[in-house]
Parts: C-alpha cells; sequence; structure tokens
C-alpha cells in the first residue's frame, strides 16, 4: 500500500499543485531476478507537486520505505567519482575542524562505508546508520565501520543521545530527498548535533533538474527536490541554520549545505547570494515550474525518434548504467527490447539481473566490447566523463554513446 499525500512533505500545507506526471511507474531499483519476470510487478503513480507555502517540490506518492531501502542494489564505492568526491570532503573537515580520537562523525545512509573509511583511516571514530542490511554487512565486514542498521529519525537520535552518543560532523549525502518524515529527520540532526557541530547535507539541486530538464531524477525514492529557500524554511523550523552552501557539479548539480546550530556562528556571504538568486528567478513561484512538463514530452519525443531512426537503420543499440534515473527514463519513454539489446552495469550486484518494467538484461561493461553495439545510451549521463573515459576501447572500436539530457545527442 502507497499514501498518496495531500499536504506538504515540509510545511504540511495543503496548498499543493501538480507539476508533472510521469504516470504509474515500476519502483526503479526493484531490479528483477529471472524468476520475478513471470510474476506482477508493483508500480505506482509518480507525480511531481509543487507548494504554495514553502516552494517545495514533491512526489506525491509514499511508498513504504522498508519496500525501498531493506535490500538495497546500490553500492556508492563502484563510482571512481563518489569515492573521490567523499575522500575530498573528509580530508577538507579533518584538517579545517582538527578532528581526532576524540572526536566522532556519524553519517546517515552511510552505504557500504564509501565516506566513512576516510575517516576511520585518519583514526577519527566513526558510525554509520543504513538500513539496507546486505549494503551494512558490507561496510562492516570489508572497512570495519561500526553501522546500525536502522533508519535515522528522531527517535533514533534520542536513543543515541540518551546513550552519551553526540557527533562533531553528522553528514546526509543524498538521503534527505528519500525521507518522509522531513521534520523528524532534521530534529534528529539537531539532537544528535553536538553544541559546536556541523551537519554537512548534500542534496540535488532543483534549479538543475528544471534548468537541464533532468526529469530522470525523479523516481518513487526521491521524495522531495531542494531549493535553499525550502532548506531554510525546513531547518528554520527547528532552530537550525545555513551557515554556508557550495553548488557542486555531482549527481547532475547539488549543493552542499553546512548546517549548525541556530546560536552557532553568522552565515556566510554564499547563503544570502543564492537566496536572492532563487528569488530573482522565481524558485518560490509556481510560474517556474509550470513549462517542465512540456519540456519534459519533447525530451521523450527527441530520443524516442532518435533510437527509432538509428535502429531502422540497421544499427544496435545497448545501455549503459542500471541506475534509478535509468529505470524513469526507459520506463517513461517507453524503451525497452524493442529498441535495445541489453544494458551494462559496473556492479556485480546488478549484473545478472532485468530492469524494471522494461525486462532488459544487465550485463557486465565488458559486453560492450564483445558485443560492439554502434550506440550505448548513457543512462547514467550524470557520470558521463568517468564512464566515456572506461570505454575508451569501445569508443576506439566505433562505438559511440547518446546522451539523453537535456536533449539527446550522439557523442
Amino acid at each position: 500500500m502507497t499514501c498518496p499525500e495531500t499536504t506538504c512533505r515540509s510545511c504540511r500545507s495543503p496548498r499543493i499543485e501538480s507539476v508533472l506526471s510521469l504516470g504509474v511507474m515500476p519502483l526503479a531499483n526493484s531490479l528483477l531476478t529471472k524468476e520475478d519476470l513471470v510474476r506482477p510487478e508493483p508500480a505506482f503513480p509518480l507525480d511531481l507537486a509543487f507548494c504554495h507555502t514553502c516552494s517545495l517540490i514533491q512526489i506525491t506518492e509514499t511508498v513504504p520505505p522498508e519496500t525501498l531501502f531493506r535490500e538495497y542494489l546500490y553500492f556508492s564505492s563502484f563510482s571512481d567519482e563518489i569515492l573521490g568526491h567523499a575522500g575530498a570532503i573528509a580530508r577538507r573537515l579533518i584538517d579545517s575542524l582538527r578532528l581526532g580520537p576524540n572526536a566522532l562523525v556519524v553519517e546517515a545512509a552511510s552505504n557500504d562505508g564509501y565516506l566513512l573509511r576516510h575517516y576511520l583511516g585518519a583514526g577519527v571514530p566513526v558510525l554509520g546508520i543504513e538500513p539496507a542490511l546486505n549494503v551494512a554487512r558490507v561496510a562492516e565486514e570489508k572497512y570495519g565501520i561500526k553501522t546500525l542498521t536502522d533508519f535515522f529519525n528522531e527517535s533514533l537520535a534520542v536513543k543515541l543521545r540518551k546513550e552519551g552518543i553526540r557527533a562533531d560532523v553528522f553528514h546526509a549525502n543524498n538521503v534527505l530527498a528519500h525521507v518522509a518524515d522531513l521534520n523528524g529527520f532534521v530534529e534528529g540532526i539537531r539532537l544528535l548535533l553536538k553544541d559546536e557541530g556541523v551537519a554537512v547535507i548534500e542534496v540535488p539541486y532543483v534549479i538543475e533538474m528544471i534548468d537541464r530538464c533532468e526529469f530522470d531524477t525523479i523516481y518513487h525514492e526521491h521524495l522531495c527536490y531542494f531549493s535553499v529557500t525550502t532548506l531554510q524554511h525546513l531547518f528554520r523550523r527547528h532552530q537550525l541554520k545555513i551557515q554556508d552552501v557550495e553548488r557542486l557539479p555531482i549527481h547532475g548539480g547539488s549543493i552542499r549545505l553546512f548546517v549548525r546550530h541556530r546560536d552557532s556562528i553568522d552565515p556566510t556571504p554564499a547563503v544570502s547570494l543564492l537566496l536572492e538568486q532563487e528569488a530573482s528567478r522565481g524558485v518560490n513561484q509556481f510560474g517556474y515550474y509550470s513549462g517542465f512538463a512540456d519540456r519534459v514530452g519533447h525530451v521523450k519525443g527527441s530520443l524516442c525518434r532518435l533510437l527509432t531512426d538509428l535502429k531502422g537503420r540497421g544499427g544496435r543499440i545497448a545501455a549503459y548504467g542500471a541506475a534509478a534515473k535509468g529505470s524513469t527514463l526507459l520506463n517513461y519513454c517507453g524503451i525497452g527490447p524493442e529498441l535495445l539489446d541489453f544494458v551494462v552495469d559496473r556492479s556485480p550486484h546488478k549484473q545478472g539481473r532485468y530492469m524494471p518494467g522494461v525486462h532488459l538484461p544487465i550485463y557486465s561493461p565488458q559486453r560492450l566490447v564483445e558485443a560492439m553495439p554502434d550506440y550505448t545510451l548513457l543512462l547514467t549521463w550524470n557520470f558521463a566523463d568517468e564512464i566515456l573515459a572506461q570505454q575508451a576501447e569501445y569508443r576506439q572500436r566505433g562505438g559511440r554513446f547518446i546522451i539523453p539530457v537535456p536533449e539527446p545527442k550522439v557523442v
């Protein structure tokens, strides 16, 4: 059972208005086994809405987190870019905050320890919180990272605080968008953070999603899409404030926020600058989002015409990246076995499975060189530079990639 939302996930206002409907879609990260192919596949509405009170962009359907996250096939460590990104912020905070053996770094949705291992290697104690049992097991057994297999929320923060656990640094990378109870999660941060502690939070930036027509980042795990404006409303409600903010290129465009208790140091000019830029662009107004659905439809039409034309001229086409965004794109655009031969992915946890909805088989990237399709649709376009470099042999032998957004193109 799912729970359609009729009020805003952040401020609880009933003043929400539809922006885009992607139809009824399968769960994007529920990769199928061969046995699953003959069973009914769960699917749920995927509709995007705008809150007229706090300007939060959000989907209106809530799939229970136990369904989405207890068994998870996404392992952060299979991306070199993510590992490098994580190492850089860890080293920066260790140096700037002078973290040592008496400090504690906590991460919510810590995955396989891709970030916390950098702190642990520098002698800084860590605690991971990861609800996916299979992923948490890897963090503990492979990297020695103490990991609680639970969802982070206010009640868990109360429990940890009673045990004397407080964080000097609290990381939340690409998890806030996954949280149904935003207020409980943020209140949990307030409770767990030491008086002088800092929460470092990364989320995809809604401006990038709208401007670059990144509609494939919309799926049932991503409940919310944030601006600094909406986040300021949320944190203020819990006596927290944004001390600094940075724009990042990762994941197609993200923001990193440094959040502290309200009575700590003053915000940097970067915070007011981004708030002013968002106001001038009308991010807090429905009009900014009103044309998004038409632009998404245009990308769908352009991509389908391109693939159909290439296929009609005898081209063989595969796809790279069995990621959630790939599932959204394939299912929304109706791209399946009639156009694509297979999908490849670097993660062995995904190989041997099938894409949700369209049921395309998933192989190792080596399959590209073995089968030499003429074209490969890059579903994980957010890691284009990394993947194109990895697939140098395929490209040297004549294979070409198709990047689908913001406008389909062959490279």
